[in-house]
């Protein structure tokens, strides 16, 4: 995958200005180092490495082999400060474990989609260009988007539809994509689009596509967005050194909910690893930003810190 001459790293000052990566060694003489959940194609771990020169390391994490080539490219000047991983962020203690690398100095996770996987449709994530019902992070594991529709029952979709996705006609959207699958008029991303609009309607103008909703549940769901990140939010706390920062970026409604609460629950007086919230409220992208980059028209960001004396 090539990196894309437009990339522009979402809500990037403000993501630097909470996760605050610094030069300089901690008091054991070991160098800082960073993780980039979701290393995508890069811009967020460029600048933190950059920031963080010339002692700073940067462990990127990514399911998708795609994006850790295209970002291997762009981050190859750093030389051995950078380590990318072919990974799950879930399993992101196996990871530093396996590294020898026991605490962090602060982490971060663009939980949203790149623009370079949107605009594969060999992806299928689009609901605007032909593809097939694919939708997977990493497309070296099983288990696509048309395998998820030919083995859920007709109510447990509407009900992931509705958790997921918001879809208030969950019940409706389903019988009609069973329905159509078991015709075998549902094999591509476009007939995934159509259905949902036979169900729907195709929404007002100036609204969002009405299919929106059910692309974002049979993604979450495909990938396990909702476990993956919940295994994130259980394990950071006592990855992060005091001092350190976690800088989270969520794209929808539930999943800023499950940062919220998590960070929330860290931050109350009686929790196992005390944090302080950087941010009461979330963070939401100024007009330069949307205007720099429209992806980042929905993103919120949230940030706490470690309790302790800083290493």
């Amino acid at each position: 995958m090539a990196i894309p001459v437009e990339h522009i790293p979402v809500m990037l000052d403000r993501v630097l200005v909470h996760l605050e990566p610094r030069p300089g060694r901690t008091t054991a003489g070991e160098p800082r180092v960073y993780v980039d959940a979701t290393t995508g194609l890069g811009g967020h771990a460029e600048a933190i490495l950059v920031q963080s020169a010339p002692d700073g390391r940067l462990i990127g994490l990514d399911r998708d082999p795609a994006a850790l080539e295209a970002a291997g490219q762009r981050l190859a000047k750093f030389g051995d400060r950078c380590r990318l991983v072919h990974a799950d962020f879930a399993d992101l203690p196996a990871v530093l474990e396996r590294l020898g690398v026991p605490t962090i100095d602060g982490l971060l996770a663009d939980l949203g989609l790149s623009s370079a996987q949107l605009g594969d449709a060999d992806r299928g994530f689009s609901l605007q260009l032909n593809g097939p019902l694919d939708m997977r992070m990493d497309p070296t594991r099983p288990g696509t988007a048309a395998d998820l529709l030919d083995g859920l029952g007709e109510d447990s979709l509407a009900d992931a539809l509705g958790r997921l996705g918001g879809e208030r006609y969950g019940s409706r959207v389903a019988r009609v994509l069973i329905r159509r699958r078991r015709e075998g008029r549902l094999r591509t991303t476009i007939d995934l689009r159509e259905a949902v609009h036979a169900a729907l309607g195709r929404g007002r103008a100036g609204r969002i596509d009405a299919a929106t909703r059910t692309f974002q549940a049979l993604r979450m769901l495909v990938n396990r967005e909702e476990e993956t990140l919940r295994a994130l939010l259980a394990a950071f706390p006592r990855l992060l050194r005091p001092g350190g920062r976690a800088v989270l970026l969520s794209f929808h409604s539930g999943e800023d909910r499950q940062v919220k609460h998590a960070f929330r629950e860290l931050a109350r007086e009686d929790s196992p690893v005390p944090m302080r919230l950087l941010t009461k409220r979330p963070e939401r992208p100024g007009r330069a930003d949307v205007r720099a980059n429209p992806r980042a028209r929905s993103v919120k960001l949230r940030a706490v810190e470690r309790l302790g004396e800083a290493g």
